[in-house]
């Protein structure tokens, strides 16, 4: 005898409730085209909890006393994480040759020393860990107070991001030189050494949650690559307008490569660096901005 794995099916109805119920709580939109993604992938939510039907589960969602602790817990479902040290090297390239270079100077000149840096979106850690390793290949930098917060929606990925211990698939862009200087090898994988997880500091944060998103205070570079791509326009205004609150004055934001603000927001300039193209969020006397 066969068995076969199946799910409770999804009416329209119901999708439209559970999509709207997510995209109110974190911004990550589902098209009408995504109803059998999203089926798929909460229909585990149903059995685990002993409910009946997705009308059931939206109902939890909206009333029980742990809907904030279940939408937490979906976030690691309902999102990718693929990522890995040293990704998109060009753009780092502009970061630690171009940008760095410029806030140092701009900084110099008011007498600070000091550099904070926010990877939205962090996932597993790598990005913020990576954007350590840069920091401090940089003599330039050193006897600075540089701070790099990793923060996430999915509670998973940050317990991952936390712990530090990354497998082979991690280390596709990483050259053998800083595996050895970077990493401590052991017996479950390779281990961030405690001189650059002291520079990073790893935490929750729901970027449609305003009043934690105010806590975080000002930052001189936003990371924020391959997350906006699960919003839609109203969703990525409203994020992409909370990061330019966050920057400072000629801030630097960094998206995916293949994400852009045409047609989203004219409230930062787009620079053309020698490496790569980067938002800057203008200097309040400056004149004008474009896209």
């Amino acid at each position: 005898m066969t068995f076969s794995i199946t799910h409770e099916h999804m009416s329209d109805d119901e999708f439209l409730l559970l999509r709207d119920c997510i995209y109110g709580h974190c911004g990550i939109y589902f098209d009408q085209d995504s109803k059998y993604i999203l089926e798929k992938r909460l229909s585990h939510r149903l059995k685990d909890l002993n409910l009946s039907t997705f009308y059931d589960y939206y109902h939890y969602l909206k009333f029980n006393r742990n809907k904030e602790q279940e939408l937490m817990d979906i976030m690691d479902v309902l999102t990718t994480n693929e990522t890995y040290f040293f990704r998109e090297s060009f753009q780092l390239k502009a970061f630690t040759d171009e940008i760095i270079p410029e806030l140092i100077k701009s900084k110099a000149a008011s007498g600070s020393r000091s550099l904070r840096i926010w990877s939205a979106g962090c996932s597993t850690g790598e990005e913020p860990y990576t954007i350590a390793m840069l920091l401090s290949n940089i003599p330039s930098l050193s006897g600075w107070k540089i701070e790099i917060i990793g923060t996430d929606i999915s509670q998973k990925v940050l317990q991952h991001a936390r712990r530090a211990v990354y497998g082979k698939s991690s280390f596709r862009a990483t050259e053998e030189s800083d595996m050895r200087r970077f990493f401590h090898q052991q017996v479950d994988g390779y281990k961030v050494k405690d001189s650059i997880r002291e520079l990073v500091t790893i935490s929750h944060l729901n970027l449609f949650d305003t009043n934690r998103l105010t806590m975080l205070g000002k930052v001189d570079i936003v990371f924020c690559r391959n997350v906006i791509i699960y919003f839609d326009k109203a969703a990525k205004k409203r994020v992409i307008e909370s990061f330019h609150s966050a920057l400072y004055d000629g801030g630097f934001l960094l998206l995916g490569h293949s994400e852009s603000l045409m047609n989203i927001t004219t409230m930062f300039m787009l620079r053309h660096f020698k490496n790569d193209m980067i938002y800057q969020k203008p200097d309040r006397f400056s004149s004008g901005v474009s896209l």
